[in-house]
């Protein structure tokens, strides 16, 4: 059994993976849900090696009462999940993340009539009737999923957050069944081996398998990842709010964390040392200067920001492992628009 305390080093979660990072924000979107009086928070411990977030609580809890409730609020907030081809709709069948502009609008209006903020908070990070395109809104820069290779992004984020466990591990009367507080465990406290054969995001640098220095080709290879992080991160999606910004003549779509680096997106995240709770991770990563990196946020005790590249190969589409922001780059800085923080969620 864990040995109750108000502090728990997450192992399993890296810092220059984006996967790793969504799945921290998820995390704590969970503990809010079903342990408010816990008061989570988040900090950095530079001095420890290798560099993992620790989770703060405000009274002791053993690791295994952490991730149940983790678990339990994960399944709260999937039943959020579902994504109607139309308003008039209340099941989930919309497979890809490109509706037409006035079915978005509706989408949108009918979740900010909701009693519960929940839903607001989901799809206000997905997209906006304002950023569009030949009559198609555009998507979260963080979707990588159009149809290609029959992933899709929606229906992927409908299933997964609803998936509590893998498959069953091993063969026969040696395969063990994997719980929902199983995953959560092996995602946060573990290394992860990736083993389960659910569906991703390619938010995961791993899942950027190319023929260079192989002696196979790797299109054949049964793709596998952990199935944990990548429940945590499609609840943590909801936390990063999108909204359209227009420069000249185009209107892009912006979203906490992200910036367009000559037409490229990139997305960043800091590394700091003070207990941060998850409103506070999201005023960071609005900072209008956090793509130059942590000298500019020095005095909110941030020590680091990590950028990961958001970049196609072939015909899918990958996240890079993320690298330090040493020094000022050619960056499209965007001030997020007035509202993105100060009422997170909140469709326009």
């Amino acid at each position: 059994m864990s040995t109750p305390g108000d502090r728990h080093r997450l192992n399993g979660l890296e810092p220059d993976n984006l996967l790793a990072f969504l799945a921290l924000l998820g995390t704590l979107r969970c503990l809010e849900t079903t342990r408010s009086g816990w008061h989570p928070r988040v900090v950095w411990y530079p001095e420890e090696s290798p560099l993992r977030p620790t989770l703060i609580l405000s009274e002791p809890q053993t690791s295994t009462a952490i991730c149940e409730a983790v678990a339990e609020g994960a399944a709260l907030l999937a039943e959020d999940y579902f994504f109607p081809r139309s308003s008039d709709d209340n099941t989930s069948g919309q497979k890809d993340l490109n509706y037409e502009q006035g079915v978005a609008r509706a989408l949108l209006k009918r979740a900010a009539s909701d009693q519960s903020s929940r839903r607001a908070d989901l799809w206000s990070a997905l997209m906006s009737d304002a950023a569009q395109k030949d009559g198609k809104i555009h998507a979260t820069p963080l979707c990588l999923l159009f149809g290609q290779g029959h992933q899709h992004f929606l229906d992927r984020l409908a299933n997964v957050p609803r998936i509590e466990g893998p498959p069953a591990r091993g063969r026969g009367k040696e395969a063990g069944a994997v719980t929902a507080v199983d995953a959560v465990r092996e995602a946060l406290f573990e290394p992860w081996n990736r083993a389960d054969p659910t569906p991703s995001f390619r938010w995961d640098p791993a899942e950027d398998v190319r023929y260079a220095l192989r002696a196979n080709d790797p299109s054949g290879d049964k793709p596998t990842t952990q199935h944990g992080a990548n429940r945590l991160a499609a609840l943590g999606l909801a936390t990063l709010t999108v909204a359209p910004e227009q420069r000249g003549k185009r209107v892009r779509l912006q979203v906490l964390g992200g910036a367009w680096e000559r037409n490229e997106f990139a997305f960043s995240w800091p590394i700091w040392t003070s207990p941060a709770s998850l409103a506070g991770i999201r005023a960071l990563l609005g900072h209008p200067k956090l793509a130059l990196g942590a000298t500019e946020l020095a005095h909110l005790g941030v020590i680091d920001v990590r950028r990961s590249r958001r970049i196609s190969v072939g015909k899918f589409m990958n996240f890079t492992q993320a690298t330090s922001i040493r020094a000022k780059v050619d960056t499209e800085i965007v001030t997020p628009p007035s509202g993105i923080l100060r009422r997170p969620g909140r469709p326009s």
